[in-house]
């Protein structure tokens, strides 16, 4: 899952953006409402985590744009600001739901969590694939009952494979997926995080082919 944050307030910035990483999401940081716009326009976000006083264009303004858009991508949003009129404000502007600064940590992953799988429109949140079990929300992996042991990235890979089901990804989709506007690796890295993944699903006892190679395409999940 990759999250855009719009925040301006650095250390604050940097603490979400390193809390969310290590639930496995990919995030994405701008500074201000115009380079939030900016990122939004050339990455697919599944969560927009949005302030709502910013530098260049606010939190307010950037909301209603991307609704009159007809951007329905959910939307968090931060801010300070402990008013009723503020709250009814984001809320009108199109803002999915609202946090008040300083926040619970737990509470607001817990909302975060609320909002994706609103937002996929799915009440069920554990995915399946073949005997491989997926809990987003604990983060426990399993073949058959057998906990699988995968880094966040292992993790992410394959919650993204369980994900698109049938669908082939590519490498340049597996990547805007899974790393960060600021990344940029190359072929070799994707190719050694699938090959490392598909070692311990082997390990664990799933076919050497669970996820096979469409050559010149990409990859996606071996069809039963």
């Amino acid at each position: 899952m990759k999250i855009l944050l719009v925040e301006d307030d650095i250390k604050l910035a940097e603490a979400l953006a390193e809390a969310l990483t290590d639930q496995s999401y990919v995030v994405d940081v701008a500074r201000d409402g115009e380079k939030g716009w900016l990122h939004f326009q050339t990455t697919t976000y599944d969560l927009i985590l949005l302030d709502l006083t910013l530098p260049k264009l606010d939190g307010i303004s950037l909301c209603r744009k991307l609704r009159m858009q007809g951007h329905q991508v959910p939307l968090l949003m931060l801010t300070a600001r402990d008013t009723q009129s503020d709250k009814v404000d984001g809320l009108d502007a199109g803002a999915d739901d609202y946090v008040v600064k300083p926040f619970d940590l737990k509470e607001l992953l817990a909302r975060i969590r609320a909002l994706l799988r609103r937002g996929q429109g799915v009440s069920e949140s554990v995915l399946k694939w073949q005997g491989v079990c997926l809990d987003p929300n604990t983060y426990e992996v399993t073949y058959y009952g057998d906990p699988l042991r995968l880094t966040p990235k292992e993790f992410s890979l394959l919650r993204l494979f369980l994900g698109s089901g049938k669908r082939v990804l590519s490498r340049s989709a597996i990547v805007d997926h899974l790393w960060s506007f600021n990344e940029s690796p190359d072929e070799n890295t994707v190719k050694a995080h699938i090959k490392s993944l598909r070692q311990k699903l082997r390990m664990a006892g799933a076919p050497s082919n669970f996820i096979e190679t469409i050559h010149g395409i990409g990859y996606r999940l071996k069809q039963g």
